[in-house]
């Protein structure tokens, strides 16, 4: 946010910079597009709908026998054409009624000061989450939240939730974990499985669109998967450019404030969270997998304490290119290797594990690598402490070595 700003109301935005080719511990860089971030806003919105020209005042007349009666009678149909549902819109209406209750709109309000009135003002914001427990635990975007004094969530029946809680946020994801006080009946969201998403697929997205359109539901479908991006406040800032790995692409509308909602397939399963849009495009927007958040949400609901997993890697991910670069064998999987610095982690799960660089990391518990997700994303769906099978390729032999998953420190 510009915190040189005298206005009350701000379109915070974040656009794509240029990706950087060193690789991410647990993330796989990749070219990237210009996108802006669907950062919390809530500024007034004027809807002007004026006639087209031609058809203002337009008079409805019956002809009788051929000829121009004169009479004005409108022509109504007895059936209720409303009530005629495609298959599609049976699902689709059926997605939103269903989902909608565990929806929320997040309001935030952040403190600021104008450097050139030497005044402060509150700052308001708005975005989308979702609820993960009848408890109380709530599921947004980190940049929803981020930097605010005070947080409100609001149900879809209009009951406010004051002084929410941030728990915390996932350190390399743009996820927060919000806790509502002293609520044990709250309707809880049904988390799918991102890994089995198919190009094509139909697809739901639901959230608090321009931050005051609650509950606004868009359909589309998955076009893309595995997409990397990078966001900063203007899209070439590097000081504040946060990498985003491994997203769904969908052409379902979203839009500003819609941040944090779910993207559901036709059971209503939550499959992503919706997070970014492209700045120079039409219809493509971003979703983080829901698996990459899975392992955290757990832990979280379990302990209290938002703590993540990790293996300890740097690594790439094979594409056409990277496999020349590096005059590899395979077409898949993530290739363990690093511009600076060790690929493996001293002393890290991979490390005890018996991963070495150079290793091609091609399996999580026999999910394969590049095919359904990232190691980054495969290795989120677990808790600190969970143990799992990974398989690499090394001079061209396939080695299965099992890895105790750390806690990840900032």
């Amino acid at each position: 946010m510009d915190n040189s700003s005298s206005t009350k109301h701000t379109d915070d935005q974040k656009l794509i910079t240029e990706h950087s080719s060193t690789p991410i511990k647990e993330s796989a860089p990749a070219n990237s597009s210009e996108v802006s971030k669907k950062w919390p806003w809530l500024v007034p919105v004027v809807v002007g709908l004026g006639l087209l020209s031609g058809f203002g005042g337009a008079v409805l007349q019956d002809v009788v026998d051929g000829t121009n009666s004169g009479l004005t009678v409108l022509n109504t149909s007895k059936e209720d054409g409303n009530r005629v549902m495609t298959p599609d819109e049976e699902s689709i209406a059926a997605v939103a009624k269903a989902v909608s209750p565990s929806v929320v709109s997040i309001l935030t309000s952040t403190t600021q000061s104008s450097r050139f009135y030497g005044q402060t003002y509150n700052q308001q914001g708005a975005g989308t989450g979702m609820i993960v427990s009848a408890n109380g635990y709530v599921m947004t975007n980190k940049h929803v939240v981020e930097g605010a004094d005070t947080v409100t969530v609001i149900a879809p029946n209009g009951k406010q939730y004051e002084n929410v809680d941030v728990l915390g946020v996932d350190p390399l994801n743009d996820v927060a974990f919000l806790k509502i006080r002293n609520v044990s009946d709250l309707p809880a969201i049904t988390l799918g499985d991102s890994k089995t998403i198919r190009i094509g697929q139909s697809v739901v997205a639901i959230g608090n669109a321009l931050g005051q359109y609650q509950n606004t539901v868009t359909s589309g479908i998955i076009s893309g998967t595995g997409r990397p991006v990078v966001a900063s406040s203007d899209g070439r800032s590097a000081t504040d450019a946060e990498s985003l790995n491994d997203l769904l692409q969908t052409d379902a509308a979203i839009n500003s404030g819609n941040s944090g909602g779910p993207l559901l397939n036709l059971k209503g399963q939550v499959i992503g969270i919706n997070t970014a849009i492209a700045a120079d495009a039409q219809s493509i927007g971003f979703a983080i997998p829901i698996g990459a958040t899975k392992g955290m949400l757990e832990h979280v609901i379990k302990t209290g304490k938002v703590e993540r997993a990790y293996l300890g890697v740097q690594y790439v991910s094979i594409t056409p290119t990277v496999k020349a670069e590096y005059n590899l064998k395979s077409d898949k999987g993530d290739y363990i290797t690093s511009e600076r610095g060790r690929s493996v982690q001293e002393g890290g799960p991979a490390d005890k594990a018996g991963v070495k660089d150079g290793d091609i990391l091609t399996a999580v518990n026999g999910y394969r690598v590049g095919e359904v997700a990232s190691v980054s994303t495969l290795i989120s769906e677990h808790e600190p402490g969970d143990s799992v099978e990974l398989t690499v390729l090394r001079d061209g032999r396939e080695i299965k070595l099992r890895a105790t998953l750390g806690t990840y420190q900032n």
